[in-house]
């Protein structure tokens, strides 16, 4: 654990902010509508819920063992060779996360803005600047990433309500016209991205200064609910906007900002929408480095906190260009795998050290 570098509550906060929302404004709307229908808002509430039940479950521990990150107090709970399951687990599942945040950039450009520039040229440059940005440490970070969230959320709120003038309430009825199957397939989709993901952070909160750590869990709380509020919103507005054409559409606010026209003044503001995912990509893949990062180095007792970074970046960079072929590909998997990976990575792991905490806390 990096001693000289700690954070306030409300600074993990905004990390944790940044790591929720960060590219899921942008790309759950769509995706989700096409699997839940108009009841995408409700299947979105359930998995909020259930990544409510999940950080609640990280906090319960973080409270018995303040000091300790995920890696260490797993030894204490389950031993040395549970510990290095668990690890190795989630290490391949970050390595994953990283490369697919920025394959996800990539693939936005190439589909929808710059067609004819090679997908390795915005893999790279993500995969520099977030390596470097992983590098400065957690404070630099946040520091960082406090104003670009501002920016991003505050441009989002603009083009939602620039776009009022198209929204048609009607759209959002009949709520469940093929049942309540639909909204659970959406549960399933939502919960594994973002609301899963979210058990990563169990390795930043020992960062937080030793006499702030009561307020933690309020504002991690806070956080997860204005993700939530926000993702609703953006999913609400999407359908009263596109109708039934929102489950067809992959980037469903850059197509909503297509559409926005005010006279011959505002035009054409889906670069905005654009520029406000790569940089909602890049904070959540320097967050994601820092974490597979700081992974490796607890379970292997690395000392030096910054040597694997750049490594792991090339690797990461490299894996990025192979593991898809399509954009469909990729869609599908992070829809269908992606939420049993994270289960059998993160989740389970949790629930397990959960009850053995549980268990010593009763003996």
């Amino acid at each position: 654990m990096e001693k000289e570098q700690t954070i306030s509550p409300g600074q993990l906060s905004i990390l944790f902010f940044v790591f929720m929302t960060g590219s899921s404004i942008i790309n759950v709307p769509g995706p989700l509508v096409s699997r839940a229908g108009n009841g995408a808002w409700l299947s979105l509430l359930i998995a909020g819920a259930i990544g409510a039940g999940l950080l609640a479950c990280m906090l319960y521990i973080y409270r018995k063992y303040p000091e300790l990150s995920y890696v260490a107090y797993s030894r204490k709970l389950v031993g040395p060779f549970f510990t290095y399951i668990f690890g190795i687990m989630a290490v391949f599942f970050l390595h994953y996360m990283q490369s697919a945040i920025v394959l996800d950039a990539g693939l936005f450009m190439v589909t929808s803005m710059l067609r004819e520039t090679p997908l390795y040229v915005f893999n790279l440059l993500l995969f520099m600047v977030a390596a470097l940005t992983a590098r400065a440490g957690i404070e630099v970070m946040v520091r960082m990433f406090t104003l670009i969230i501002a920016l991003v959320i505050l441009c989002t709120i603009v083009v939602l309500l620039l776009a009022i003038p198209l929204y048609h309430p009607d759209y959002l009825l009949p709520m469940l016209p093929k049942g309540i199957k639909p909204v659970l397939h959406g549960v399933y989709t939502a919960s594994g991205f973002p609301y899963m993901e979210a058990i990563v952070f169990a390795m930043l909160l020992p960062y937080v200064r030793a006499d702030q750590r009561k307020k933690t869990g309020k504002y991690m709380f806070l956080s997860l609910g204005l993700n939530i509020i926000l993702l609703c919103i953006s999913i609400l507005c999407a359908i009263m906007t596109l109708g039934p054409l929102t489950g067809d559409t992959m980037y469903s606010l850059f197509a909503l900002a297509r559409l926005i026209e005010f006279q011959e003044i505002i035009q054409r503001i889906e670069s905005v929408i654009g520029m406000s995912l790569i940089a909602d990509s890049y904070m959540k893949a320097a967050i994601a480095l820092y974490i597979l990062n700081a992974f490796l180095c607890e379970l292997f007792s690395i000392k030096d906190r910054t040597i694997l970074i750049l490594p792991l970046a090339l690797i990461g960079f490299l894996n990025s260009l192979l593991i898809f072929n399509s954009t469909t590909e990729w869609s599908t998997f992070v829809s269908v795998i992606h939420p049993v990976w994270n289960f059998v990575s993160f989740t389970l792991p949790l629930l397990i050290l959960t009850l053995m905490a549980a268990i010593r806390k009763q003996k």
